[in-house]
């Protein structure tokens, strides 16, 4: 081939490969589990988060073990209180990543919030064993434990958390529910004493230990302690119900439906009211061991059916149930 014809035909070789390349260069590429998780980030960022879910299900189609964008769906679907969704997405991120103490913790959160206390439980050990300094791991655990009535590692987180942080309101009444639970009702008095010492207007920690007044016959400071929460916290339905309780250990019926009446008007679907409610209308009712205010009468059953439509399968279900028959 003569050299110009070589010539010629280098160029043209060069010029096809070129339409090749830019033809190529016009195809998009793959995109990489990393650049959806950025993109996701911003979206989130600019208030997209529908966008930036969508990004990173691409993300873990693409690649199931990229562990950031579990955790990143689970936390976006937390903050949306879709809580059950969020513990799927922290369950896949921590098999993922079993060293990820931040989905440990949070899984542990979100399972505690839907009452799965066993789990979260796991979760906060878990946590746990990867910092052994963090106070809310610590509390986690032991609110958990406390929860399935495993009393004895409850304690054993309580005590590790009061090792990190003795001062804190919520390490010092922690003990007060496990002793509680364990029914030494004076070790449970005087930790809640002691939480209250360093934060005295707390009304979580008031109304428990006027519980506990109650479960020991100490009514009027249970009395006191009830009425000063609702003074701080007027729409505090469970201080009206244990209030009412009280009122009701005391005999003072008009009382006690007064404060069941407020605590339902706050939460009609309190079942423990209803019940106490119901309780207190009976009481009114009776004239003698023979004679009822038929009237009244009906409404204390009104409420125990109430009470057992919310919740059928509370405590004593089967002797409420005999007393609207025996009633009726």
């Amino acid at each position: 081939m003569a050299t110009g014809n070589k010539i010629k035909f280098s160029i043209f070789i060069l010029a096809a490969g070129i339409i090749l390349l830019s033809g190529c260069s016009g195809l998009k590429p793959k995109p990489s589990p990393v650049s959806l998780y950025v993109d996701a980030l911003s979206y989130e960022q600019n208030n997209n988060t529908q966008k930036a879910i969508e990004k990173l299900n691409t993300s873990v189609k693409i690649d199931s073990n990229f562990a950031p964008s579990y955790s990143k769906l689970a936390e976006i679907y937390q903050n949306e209180q879709n809580y059950q969704k969020s513990a799927e997405h922290y369950e896949k991120a921590t098999n993922v990543n079993t060293w990820s103490f931040k989905d440990h913790l949070n899984l542990g959160k979100v399972y505690e919030i839907l009452e799965r206390y066993a789990r979260s439980a796991k979760a906060y050990t878990r946590a746990c064993d990867l910092k052994s300094y963090h106070l809310g791991a610590h509390l986690g655990a032991a609110r958990s434990y406390c929860k399935i009535e495993d009393l004895d590692n409850a304690l054993l987180y309580a005590e590790k958390a009061k090792n990190i942080d003795p001062n804190r309101t919520e390490v010092r009444k922690i003990f007060g529910d496990i002793y509680e639970q364990k029914k030494n009702h004076e070790q449970a008095i005087a930790a809640y004493k002691r939480a209250l010492e360093v934060d005295s207007n707390n009304t979580e920690v008031m109304t428990a230990l006027g519980i506990v007044y109650l479960r020991t016959g100490r009514n009027e400071p249970a009395k006191e302690l009830l009425k000063s929460v609702i003074e701080k916290e007027p729409n505090n339905s469970k201080a009206h119900n244990y209030l009412g309780y009280c009122y009701l250990q005391l005999g003072e019926l008009e009382k006690a439906i007064a404060s069941y009446e407020q605590a339902l008007e706050i939460n009609e679907k309190d079942w423990d009211a209803h019940r106490g409610l119901g309780v207190a209308y009976m009481l009114s009712a009776r004239k003698n061991d023979q004679q009822f205010d038929e009237q009244i009468k009906e409404k204390a059953l009104q409420q125990w059916k109430k009470s057992l439509q919310i919740n059928p399968d509370q405590s004593n279900s089967e002797r409420l149930r005999k007393l609207i028959e025996k009633f009726e």
